[in-house]
């Protein structure tokens, strides 16, 4: 009898479907806390974690998340290009961005890159577990202080520009690794393209920027939100 209950319990209350998820973000002891985080919630299951946009990218070709918790300011690839990359590639994970930057470029950014979750890393604990079941269901989630500090509604939102536009992604990542202080030798080595596609690729941007030096163009990195102030190369 009993095991005839439980049966009729379980047809009545399925049990939920796990949501798989990957974390990524380059403070280790924030992954870490995120992921506690996340094993504490019911049906969530944490399947793998990286440090940036191209380990997010890399581990995406062999496990097939539900969602990707993903932070905006990561080195050599950002959160940002990551997810415009995700969309494209992989259209059937959805992307929640977990940011402690909540002004209004990047929140725009996000959107129009193709994350339908947008929080802040302190409302996380609240929200989190929300978020999480608001974009399963279809939906976007954006915190309460992401709303506030954004320009609502956001109907037109394809329409609005931002100066990164002018770039190719991949004039942008090149960007980001010459405002991080990589050379022309190191940036050719990571993306595995030889010195002179780089240097054309400088070239093209900076004409397209109309910007003449590398301290400008580490400049006009910050400004336009590529890169926070905290990922500037030393000196």
């Amino acid at each position: 009898m009993a095991n005839l209950l439980g049966k009729i319990k379980n047809r009545m209350n399925p049990p939920a479907k796990t949501i798989n998820v990957i974390l990524a973000d380059d403070h280790t002891l924030v992954r870490a806390g995120i992921r506690a985080l996340l094993e504490k919630l019911p049906a969530v299951k944490v399947i793998g974690e990286a440090s940036d946009g191209r380990e997010v990218l890399n581990l995406l070709k062999t496990q097939r998340p539900d969602v990707v918790v993903m932070d905006i300011a990561m080195p050599g690839l950002n959160g940002l290009e990551a997810a415009e990359r995700m969309t494209r590639n992989f259209p059937g994970v959805r992307i929640i961005i977990l940011s402690m930057h909540n002004n209004e470029e990047y929140v725009v950014r996000a959107l129009k890159a193709g994350v339908v979750g947008y929080l802040l890393k302190k409302s996380a604990t609240a929200e989190l577990e929300t978020a999480l079941h608001e974009v399963m269901r279809g939906k976007t989630y954006l915190s309460r202080e992401a709303r506030l500090n954004t320009n609502f509604p956001l109907n037109g939102i394809a329409s609005r520009s931002s100066p990164l536009e002018k770039l190719t992604g991949r004039q942008r990542e090149i960007l980001q690794l010459i405002a991080e202080g990589q050379n022309t030798k190191q940036i050719g080595d990571l993306l595995k393209v030889s010195p002179k596609t780089i240097e054309y690729h400088r070239t093209k941007l900076m004409a397209n920027l109309n910007l003449h030096d590398i301290p400008g163009l580490v400049r006009f990195a910050l400004r336009a939100g590529l890169i926070p102030d905290e990922k500037l190369a030393a000196g």
